[in-house]
C-alpha cells in the first residue's frame, strides 16, 4: 500500500465532487461528528440545516473539521480534512447576498434541501426561522490517497 498527499488542486477537486462529509464540531470539550450534505464553492463548504445540537454546538464554538472520503480500487482510497470556522448566514438585513448565494450553491444539486429539511422535531428546539443556512470557511485543507 503506497500513500501520498494530495496537492491543494486534487483536495479542492475532490470537495467538489462530493456532496456527503462528516462535520466534527466540539463543545465543552466533548466531540460531536454528524453527517453534512454540502456543495463546496469560493473556498466555503455550503450546508443548510434544521436547528439542532450541530448547530447550537456550532454557534457556540465556530472551530469545525470535515472530512470527506472516496473508495478507490481494491483497498484504495482518498480523504480530505478540512479545518474552518462555522459562519451562520440568518435571514435577516446584511445577509441576502451571502444567503442568496448559498442557496443558488446549493440548489444546483438534486434534492439538496432534504437531508436538513426532514429531520423530525417534537417540540421545536426554535422560536427562530425552522431552517439555517450556514457556511464553513476553509481555513485549511490536507488529503491523502493510498494505492496498492
Amino acid at each position: 500500500m503506497l500513500i501520498q498527499t494530495l496537492s491543494a488542486l486534487e483536495s479542492t477537486r475532490l470537495l467538489t465532487a462530493n456532496r456527503v462529509g462528516r462535520l466534527a464540531c466540539a463543545k465543552n470539550g466533548q466531540p460531536y461528528v454528524v453527517p453534512l450534505y454540502y456543495a463546496h464553492a469560493d473556498n466555503h463548504l455550503y450546508a443548510f440545516s434544521m436547528p439542532g445540537k450541530k448547530i447550537e454546538w456550532m454557534r457556540a464554538n465556530p472551530l469545525v473539521s470535515v472530512q470527506v472520503d472516496e473508495r478507490g480500487k481494491g483497498r484504495g482510497w482518498r480523504s480530505v480534512v478540512v479545518d474552518g470556522r462555522y459562519e451562520e448566514l440568518p435571514d435577516r438585513v446584511g445577509y441576502k447576498i451571502e444567503r442568496d448565494h448559498a442557496w443558488s450553491v446549493l440548489s444546483k444539486h438534486a434534492d439538496w434541501w432534504e437531508p436538513g429539511a426532514l429531520k423530525p422535531v417534537v417540540p421545536p428546539v426554535s422560536d427562530s426561522s425552522p431552517h439555517v443556512f450556514f457556511r464553513i470557511l476553509i481555513e485549511q485543507v490536507s488529503g491523502r490517497e493510498a494505492s496498492e
